[in-house]
Protein backbone atom coordinates (compact mmCIF):
# COMPACT_ATOMS: atom_id res chain seq x y z
CA UNK A 1 0.00 0.00 0.00
CA UNK A 2 1.39 3.40 -1.00
CA UNK A 3 2.06 5.83 1.83
CA UNK A 4 -0.66 8.23 0.69
CA UNK A 5 -3.28 5.46 0.80
CA UNK A 6 -1.97 4.31 4.17
CA UNK A 7 -2.29 7.83 5.58
CA UNK A 8 -5.83 8.10 4.25
CA UNK A 9 -6.83 4.71 5.64
CA UNK A 10 -5.31 5.50 9.03
CA UNK A 11 -7.01 8.90 9.07
CA UNK A 12 -10.43 7.37 8.42
CA UNK A 13 -9.83 4.83 11.19
CA UNK A 14 -8.78 7.53 13.64
CA UNK A 15 -11.79 9.63 12.66
CA UNK A 16 -14.19 6.84 13.58
CA UNK A 17 -12.44 6.35 16.93
CA UNK A 18 -11.91 10.02 17.76
CA UNK A 19 -14.39 9.87 20.66
CA UNK A 20 -11.83 7.75 22.54
CA UNK A 21 -9.08 10.36 22.19
CA UNK A 22 -10.18 12.28 25.32
CA UNK A 23 -9.77 9.11 27.39
CA UNK A 24 -6.05 9.14 26.61
CA UNK A 25 -5.75 12.73 27.81
CA UNK A 26 -7.72 11.98 30.97
CA UNK A 27 -5.36 9.10 31.80
CA UNK A 28 -2.37 11.43 31.42
CA UNK A 29 -4.11 14.06 33.56
CA UNK A 30 -4.78 11.56 36.33
CA UNK A 31 -1.14 10.45 36.32
CA UNK A 32 0.19 14.02 36.46
CA UNK A 33 -2.12 14.96 39.32
CA UNK A 34 -1.78 11.64 41.16
CA UNK A 35 2.02 11.83 41.24
CA UNK A 36 1.85 15.56 42.05
CA UNK A 37 3.79 16.56 38.95
CA UNK A 38 1.75 19.75 38.69
CA UNK A 39 3.86 22.67 39.98
CA UNK A 40 1.25 25.25 38.94
CA UNK A 41 -2.31 25.81 40.22
CA UNK A 42 -1.84 23.42 43.15
CA UNK A 43 -4.61 25.15 45.07
CA UNK A 44 -7.70 26.88 43.77
CA UNK A 45 -7.13 30.33 42.32
CA UNK A 46 -10.01 32.25 40.77
CA UNK A 47 -7.91 34.04 38.15
CA UNK A 48 -6.30 30.87 36.80
CA UNK A 49 -9.68 29.13 36.73
CA UNK A 50 -11.32 31.98 34.81
CA UNK A 51 -8.41 32.21 32.35
CA UNK A 52 -8.58 28.48 31.59
CA UNK A 53 -12.36 28.67 31.21
CA UNK A 54 -11.94 31.59 28.80
CA UNK A 55 -9.43 29.67 26.66
CA UNK A 56 -11.77 26.68 26.43
CA UNK A 57 -14.78 28.88 25.71
CA UNK A 58 -12.79 30.50 22.89
CA UNK A 59 -12.61 27.06 21.32
CA UNK A 60 -16.34 26.65 21.84
CA UNK A 61 -16.96 30.00 20.13
CA UNK A 62 -14.84 28.96 17.14
CA UNK A 63 -16.94 25.83 16.83
CA UNK A 64 -20.13 27.85 17.27
CA UNK A 65 -19.22 30.26 14.46
CA UNK A 66 -18.54 27.24 12.26
CA UNK A 67 -21.62 25.20 13.13
CA UNK A 68 -23.96 28.18 13.18
CA UNK A 69 -23.45 28.64 9.44
CA UNK A 70 -23.10 24.97 8.45
CA UNK A 71 -26.01 23.36 6.58
CA UNK A 72 -26.65 19.64 6.43
CA UNK A 73 -24.51 17.36 4.24
CA UNK A 74 -21.64 19.76 3.68
CA UNK A 75 -17.90 19.40 4.11
CA UNK A 76 -18.16 20.37 7.77
CA UNK A 77 -20.71 17.71 8.68
CA UNK A 78 -18.84 14.42 8.74
CA UNK A 79 -20.42 11.67 10.81
CA UNK A 80 -19.41 8.52 12.66
CA UNK A 81 -20.32 6.57 9.53
CA UNK A 82 -17.75 8.39 7.42
CA UNK A 83 -17.28 11.36 5.14
CA UNK A 84 -20.29 13.16 3.69
CA UNK A 85 -20.27 16.29 1.56
CA UNK A 86 -22.69 17.49 -1.06
CA UNK A 87 -21.49 21.10 -0.84
CA UNK A 88 -17.99 22.44 -0.19
CA UNK A 89 -17.87 24.96 2.66
CA UNK A 90 -15.68 27.92 1.71
CA UNK A 91 -17.26 30.79 3.64
CA UNK A 92 -17.36 31.96 7.24
CA UNK A 93 -14.79 30.15 9.36
CA UNK A 94 -13.89 28.05 6.33
CA UNK A 95 -12.55 31.20 4.71
CA UNK A 96 -10.05 31.48 7.58
CA UNK A 97 -8.96 27.85 8.03
CA UNK A 98 -9.80 24.58 6.34
CA UNK A 99 -10.46 22.75 9.61
CA UNK A 100 -12.08 25.22 12.02
CA UNK A 101 -13.82 22.55 14.10
CA UNK A 102 -10.51 20.93 14.98
CA UNK A 103 -9.03 24.34 15.77
CA UNK A 104 -11.95 24.91 18.13
CA UNK A 105 -11.45 21.48 19.68
CA UNK A 106 -7.81 22.30 20.35
CA UNK A 107 -8.58 25.47 22.27
CA UNK A 108 -11.28 23.68 24.24
CA UNK A 109 -8.67 21.13 25.29
CA UNK A 110 -5.94 23.73 25.74
CA UNK A 111 -7.75 25.42 28.62
CA UNK A 112 -8.19 22.05 30.31
CA UNK A 113 -4.58 21.01 29.70
CA UNK A 114 -3.22 24.27 31.10
CA UNK A 115 -5.30 23.87 34.26
CA UNK A 116 -3.53 20.58 35.00
CA UNK A 117 -0.53 22.75 35.86
CA UNK A 118 2.35 21.06 34.06
CA UNK A 119 4.04 22.86 31.15
CA UNK A 120 5.39 19.70 29.52
CA UNK A 121 1.99 18.06 29.75
CA UNK A 122 0.62 20.88 27.59
CA UNK A 123 3.47 20.53 25.09
CA UNK A 124 3.27 16.74 24.81
CA UNK A 125 -0.53 16.65 24.57
CA UNK A 126 -0.48 19.40 21.95
CA UNK A 127 1.93 17.32 19.86
CA UNK A 128 -0.22 14.21 20.33
CA UNK A 129 -3.29 16.20 19.31
CA UNK A 130 -1.58 17.44 16.16
CA UNK A 131 -0.27 14.01 15.15
CA UNK A 132 -3.68 12.44 15.77
CA UNK A 133 -5.74 15.01 13.91
CA UNK A 134 -3.21 15.53 11.14
CA UNK A 135 -4.06 12.06 9.83
CA UNK A 136 -7.78 12.78 10.13
CA UNK A 137 -7.38 16.07 8.25
CA UNK A 138 -5.35 14.28 5.58
CA UNK A 139 -8.14 11.72 5.06
CA UNK A 140 -10.82 14.41 4.94
CA UNK A 141 -8.91 16.48 2.42
CA UNK A 142 -8.28 13.44 0.23
CA UNK A 143 -12.03 12.80 0.20
CA UNK A 144 -12.88 16.43 -0.58
CA UNK A 145 -10.26 16.64 -3.30
CA UNK A 146 -11.71 13.57 -4.96
CA UNK A 147 -15.26 14.89 -4.54
CA UNK A 148 -14.83 18.49 -5.67
CA UNK A 149 -11.64 18.43 -7.74
CA UNK A 150 -10.45 21.82 -8.96
CA UNK A 151 -12.94 23.71 -6.79
CA UNK A 152 -11.34 22.22 -3.70
CA UNK A 153 -7.79 22.85 -4.92
CA UNK A 154 -8.56 26.47 -5.73
CA UNK A 155 -10.10 27.08 -2.30
CA UNK A 156 -7.44 25.21 -0.31
CA UNK A 157 -4.58 27.02 -2.04
CA UNK A 158 -5.40 30.28 -0.28
CA UNK A 159 -6.69 28.94 3.05
CA UNK A 160 -4.36 27.48 5.73
CA UNK A 161 -5.21 24.10 7.17
CA UNK A 162 -5.23 24.92 10.89
CA UNK A 163 -3.84 28.29 12.01
CA UNK A 164 -5.41 31.41 10.43
CA UNK A 165 -2.96 33.68 8.63
CA UNK A 166 -5.42 36.52 8.16
CA UNK A 167 -8.89 37.36 9.41
CA UNK A 168 -10.64 37.38 6.05
CA UNK A 169 -14.20 36.71 7.12
CA UNK A 170 -16.61 36.04 4.28
CA UNK A 171 -20.23 35.98 5.38
CA UNK A 172 -21.87 32.67 4.41
CA UNK A 173 -24.93 32.57 2.24
CA UNK A 174 -26.95 30.68 4.86
CA UNK A 175 -28.53 32.25 7.91
CA UNK A 176 -26.77 31.94 11.27
CA UNK A 177 -28.59 29.44 13.49
CA UNK A 178 -28.23 29.70 17.26
CA UNK A 179 -30.60 26.77 17.70
CA UNK A 180 -28.31 24.56 15.64
CA UNK A 181 -25.44 25.47 17.95
CA UNK A 182 -27.44 24.78 21.10
CA UNK A 183 -28.59 21.45 19.68
CA UNK A 184 -25.11 20.24 18.80
CA UNK A 185 -22.73 21.88 21.28
CA UNK A 186 -24.21 21.45 24.74
CA UNK A 187 -22.22 18.26 25.39
CA UNK A 188 -18.89 19.97 24.75
CA UNK A 189 -19.88 22.99 26.82
CA UNK A 190 -20.77 20.79 29.78
CA UNK A 191 -17.61 18.69 29.37
CA UNK A 192 -15.40 21.77 29.72
CA UNK A 193 -16.71 22.63 33.17
CA UNK A 194 -16.87 19.04 34.38
CA UNK A 195 -13.25 18.47 33.33
CA UNK A 196 -11.96 21.62 35.00
CA UNK A 197 -13.92 20.92 38.20
CA UNK A 198 -12.64 17.33 38.35
CA UNK A 199 -9.06 18.54 37.89
CA UNK A 200 -9.48 21.00 40.76
CA UNK A 201 -11.08 18.38 42.99
CA UNK A 202 -8.35 15.88 42.14
CA UNK A 203 -5.60 18.33 43.04
CA UNK A 204 -7.25 19.12 46.37
CA UNK A 205 -7.82 15.44 47.19
CA UNK A 206 -4.24 14.42 46.43
CA UNK A 207 -2.99 17.20 48.70
CA UNK A 208 -5.00 16.01 51.68
CA UNK A 209 -8.38 17.73 51.48
CA UNK A 210 -11.05 15.70 53.27
CA UNK A 211 -14.05 17.98 53.68
CA UNK A 212 -16.40 18.30 50.71
CA UNK A 213 -16.08 22.09 50.65
CA UNK A 214 -12.29 21.75 50.50
CA UNK A 215 -12.33 19.11 47.77
CA UNK A 216 -14.77 20.87 45.47
CA UNK A 217 -14.60 24.57 46.26
CA UNK A 218 -17.79 26.67 46.10
CA UNK A 219 -16.82 28.26 42.77
CA UNK A 220 -16.88 24.88 41.03
CA UNK A 221 -19.99 23.78 42.92
CA UNK A 222 -21.96 26.77 41.66
CA UNK A 223 -20.47 26.54 38.18
CA UNK A 224 -21.28 22.85 37.87
CA UNK A 225 -24.81 23.40 39.15
CA UNK A 226 -25.45 26.12 36.56
CA UNK A 227 -23.94 24.17 33.66
CA UNK A 228 -25.81 21.04 34.72
CA UNK A 229 -29.11 22.92 34.51
CA UNK A 230 -28.17 24.21 31.05
CA UNK A 231 -27.12 20.72 29.94
CA UNK A 232 -30.29 19.00 31.14
CA UNK A 233 -32.50 21.72 29.68
CA UNK A 234 -30.92 21.58 26.22
CA UNK A 235 -30.77 17.79 26.24
CA UNK A 236 -34.47 17.60 27.09
CA UNK A 237 -35.37 20.12 24.40
CA UNK A 238 -33.40 18.15 21.83
CA UNK A 239 -34.79 14.75 22.76
CA UNK A 240 -38.39 15.55 23.61
CA UNK A 241 -39.29 18.55 21.47
CA UNK A 242 -38.60 20.25 18.16
CA UNK A 243 -37.69 23.59 19.70
CA UNK A 244 -34.07 23.26 18.58
CA UNK A 245 -34.89 21.72 15.21
CA UNK A 246 -33.82 23.77 12.21
CA UNK A 247 -34.85 22.63 8.76
CA UNK A 248 -31.89 21.74 6.59
CA UNK A 249 -29.37 21.80 9.47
Amino acid sequence: MALIEEFEKTGNWLFKGRSFFPLLLYVFMAAIIGFQLDPFFQSFDLISAVVCIAISILGQLIRALTIGYTPRDTSGRNTKDGQIAEVLNTEGMYNLVRHPLYLGNYFMWLGIMIYVGNFWFVVVCSLIYWLYYERIMFAEEAFLRGKFGEAYLEWSEGVPSFWPRALRWKTPGVEFSLRNILKREYNGFFAIFVSLAVISAGKNTVRGAEEWMDILVPFWQYTLAATCVIFLTLRSLKRYSRVLHVEGR
